[in-house]
């Protein structure tokens, strides 16, 4: 029974949310027709357009509201909290499926990027070791292994750019699996 009543004040609750949109829409052609009714100069419209101007990219301002979001998610909280305060933010944000596509398109195309960088330096490390190293560079042998060959400055280089390459891939893995 509890459930059921619940249920009826979550829909009342989104009536209520679409006629407010409604009512917005009204207040808006109201506001145009006593602009266009009203003998304003064009300093005290061009002050009307700022505050109209500032107050849309307040409710369009993506990133606070993405990284409210990813604050909300992360959060200790439980999830009968964390689904409320979700849904009081996109209440309050304007936020459409085109917009959050863009948003995930950039994040995945960004990861994607890492893991080949990484593994574009694993291959330059790799090639740096099986290329023979320029004559400068031989003379800085770190390690002896014999008296001609040895552990060389060109193969610290390389094992350094190898590791993190290999870094790169780790971490752009486990921020994968993240979200």
């Amino acid at each position: 029974m509890s459930k059921e009543k619940n249920i009826s004040k979550q829909i009342r609750q989104f009536e209520a949310l679409e006629g407010k949109n409604l009512e917005v829409e009204a207040r808006l052609d109201e506001l145009l027709k006593l602009l266009d009714k009203s003998d304003l100069d064009s300093s005290s419209i061009k002050d009307i357009q700022k505050k109209f101007n500032s107050v849309v990219e307040k409710k369009l301002s993506q990133k606070q509201f993405i990284s409210e979001i990813k604050e909300v998610s992360i959060g200790e909280i439980d999830s009968l909290e964390k689904l409320n305060q979700l849904e009081i933010l996109l209440n309050s944000n304007y936020l459409d499926s085109k917009q959050a596509k863009k948003i995930r398109f950039k994040e995945t195309f960004a990861k994607i990027v890492q893991v080949i960088m990484g593994f574009l330096m694993i291959t330059l490390g790799f090639a740096m070791v099986i290329l023979p190293a320029p004559p400068y560079f031989e003379m800085f042998t770190i390690f002896h292994f014999t008296y001609n060959d040895g552990f060389t400055l060109m193969d610290l280089i390389s094992l350094i750019i190898i590791a993190s390459g290999i870094y790169i891939i780790i971490k752009s893995y486990l921020k994968f699996n993240n979200e």
